[in-house]
């Protein structure tokens, strides 16, 4: 009697146990399903950044703020993919070529390399674009007012001629302007073009001088700096990753450096007037998210940012001995020194 209750007993423990274990596997199965569709509906974006420097790096945290604040958090809506080509553009191909294998949704290229590369590799995906100086030049799109292709986003084309009127306040007797700059960048020929143009107004002769690596940059400067008043150095990738040591070869012979862009002021340029460049991801992300929800980049037009700011080396101003005119000091964000 005893041994058939303990065997009844055994029984429904196994019983018992079978139920648990296919409920929990059933549970386990479920849950994964719904992990998997949870991870599948999230919207894939792929970012694209030709070389990590303070301007690119603020320009992808603006458009990753502005996704957030408009209800797509990575990680919850989206899955960010952040890629960095290091300067490479062979690796910016590839780097393009997996987001299309991988079927990004979208693709976030950072700097005209990448987006050259991206749109090479894609003509299907949505390519939103920022920190490209002239997107039609670089055959990405149709017009300025109409995209008419799968690229959408914004521009960093740089205010020249604003930039060369604080260069005149600044340095009142300039008559050479140096530009160092990157052979392989298309946005720094436009630069430079665009900087001749303008040049005559305000009495200036354009020298230039190109790079093709960093390692180039401190010969390049060194036979440059003999022949130039001032020093301007364009919205270039590889200036900007090399702007440590720009800064300090011309302090050697102080000459001043009129920077396109904030962090070239931050990295020892005398000053800018200038885009900010988280502004501008923000600005970029927004674009985005217009895309995400219905709008087609092809009819989009290509934005820029009108507002400009000023910002002032504190300590290379007074390293260089130049006087910073009161009308400048009222407006002027100064950086370093005693304020």
């Amino acid at each position: 009697m005893v041994g058939k209750r303990f065997l009844k007993s055994i029984s429904v423990g196994l019983v018992g146990l079978l139920l648990v274990g296919l409920v929990g596997c059933g549970s386990q199965k479920a849950s994964t399903k719904a992990e998997a569709e949870s991870k599948e509906s999230k919207i894939k974006i792929g970012i694209t950044q030709i070389v990590e420097h303070p301007a690119l790096d603020a320009a992808r945290k603006g458009f990753i703020d502005a996704l957030e604040e408009k209800g797509f958090k990575d990680g919850e809506k989206v899955e960010i993919d952040f890629q960095n080509a290091q300067g490479d553009m062979p690796t910016a191909q590839t780097i393009a070529q997996n987001f299309v294998s991988q079927k990004k949704d979208m693709i976030l290229a950072i700097a005209t390399p990448t987006a050259q590369a991206a749109f090479n590799a894609t003509k299907e995906i949505p390519i939103i674009i920022t920190a490209v100086t002239d997107p039609q030049e670089a055959g990405l799109v149709e017009s300025w007012e109409k995209s008419g292709t799968n690229v959408a986003g914004t521009s960093d084309m740089a205010p020249i001629k604003k930039q060369f009127e604080l260069m005149k306040k600044l340095v009142p007797d300039v008559k050479k302007v140096g530009i160092l700059y990157n052979t392989s960048e298309t946005n720094s020929e436009i630069q430079i073009e665009h900087a001749k143009k303008v040049a005559p107004e305000f009495g200036l002769e354009i020298i230039t001088t190109g790079i093709t690596n960093v390692n180039e940059a401190a010969q390049a400067l060194n036979e440059l700096v003999d022949k130039i008043d001032v020093l301007y150095t364009p919205t270039d990738n590889l200036v900007a990753s090399a702007m440590p040591l720009v800064s300090a070869e011309c302090m050697k012979k102080n000459i001043p450096i009129i920077g396109a862009e904030r962090a070239h002021v931050e990295n020892g340029a005398l000053a800018t007037e200038g885009i900010d460049y988280y502004k501008l991801g923000f600005q970029t992300g927004i674009v985005a998210v217009e895309v995400i929800n219905g709008k087609n980049p092809k009819d989009l037009s290509i934005e820029t940012l009108k507002e400009t700011e000023l910002v002032v080396n504190v300590d290379t101003l007074k390293a260089l001995n130049i006087e910073l005119p009161q009308d400048l000091k009222e407006k002027a964000e100064l950086l370093g020194g005693e304020k």
